[in-house]
């Protein structure tokens, strides 16, 4: 408007900034180790005291006794099975949870959502009763049950039926591991090496792989330890027969119900042992990924 006095901007005020560590939130001290103390008793309650226990309860009758129950025949069969079971589980569950996750991540198609449900299937129901869909399909009451006896093939109460069991139970591991991370990658670097002419497998061993090493690995080992240390679903088709299909859980169930408590615990100290390698090796992958990206 015409005589008016046009108004000047008013000054921002300079920003200051406060001396000493900058901090996230705005709560009192208190609030912050109230809740790390919390945190630290339920670690301490949940996680380490009973890690304590076994341990302890492993050596309370002397290392004579926990060698002992190492070495006998029935533990060494559930120590043998528990790592064939391994061994053969996991490089299948990688197989799958490469290809599965390269086909959901790398093209489009129809069923994908599908695809990836079935994938998830053995996180949403119980170990148990995947074990006893197999115990329905192949027992001798099964659906397939009259057709294997009578060409003398033996699925459940054996080693194939223990396999099948813990593939169910662990092949989403490697897979939900490389689905998120493939997806955040995408498929740029994998189409420029088509436009230069690199084959299928060129791509995959040169391209895709080297970008995927360290949660391949992660997923690997979180796959390999839950192998070891499945129960449920191992535990209703193996027919719990000692010293052929007893699984390392299996046989500290079998000495702690017959009252071998020592003998219990010394052989889940094994498990322990197991654990605690793998989750070593898993913090060591993880820092070295971590280092590998900065």
């Amino acid at each position: 408007m015409a005589g008016s006095v046009p108004l000047s901007p008013s000054p921002v005020p300079p920003v200051t900034r406060s001396h000493g560590t900058n901090r996230a939130t705005t709560e009192a001290p208190w609030v912050k180790w109230s809740l790390i103390g919390l945190a630290s008793l339920v670690l301490l309650w949940l996680l380490i005291l009973p890690l304590v226990i076994v341990l302890m309860e492993a050596l309370k009758q002397g290392w004579g006794v926990y060698i002992a129950a190492l070495t006998e025949p029935d533990a060494w069969s559930a120590l043998r099975l528990t790592l064939l079971v391994a061994a053969i589980t996991v490089p299948l569950n990688t197989i799958f949870g490469v290809a599965a996750a390269w086909l959901i991540t790398k093209f489009q198609f129809k069923g994908k959502g599908l695809l990836i449900t079935l994938i998830d299937l053995p996180f949403s129901i119980s170990p148990v009763v995947g074990g006893l869909i197999f115990v329905l399909v192949f027992g001798s009451n099964g659906w397939f049950g009259p057709w294997l006896s009578e060409h003398d093939i033996k699925i459940i109460f054996a080693l194939p039926g223990i396999v099948i069991a813990t593939l169910f139970i662990t092949f989403p591991f490697v897979a939900r591991e490389l689905i998120p991370l493939m997806e955040d990658q995408g498929t740029r670097e994998e189409e420029a090496a088509v436009t230069l002419g690199a084959s299928g497998w060129r791509i995959f061993w040169s391209v895709t792989l080297p970008n995927i090493k360290w949660g391949l690995l992660y997923g690997i080992i979180l796959c390999n330890a839950r192998a070891m240390g499945e129960f449920g679903a191992v535990s209703v088709v193996s027919g719990h027969i000692r010293g052929e299909t007893n699984t390392l859980p299996l046989h500290v169930e079998i000495l702690y119900n017959e009252y071998q408590f020592s003998a219990s615990f010394a052989v889940a100290s094994l498990l322990l042992i197991l654990a605690l390698a793998t989750l070593l090796l898993k913090s060591w992958l993880g820092h070295k990924a971590i280092s590998e990206k900065g």
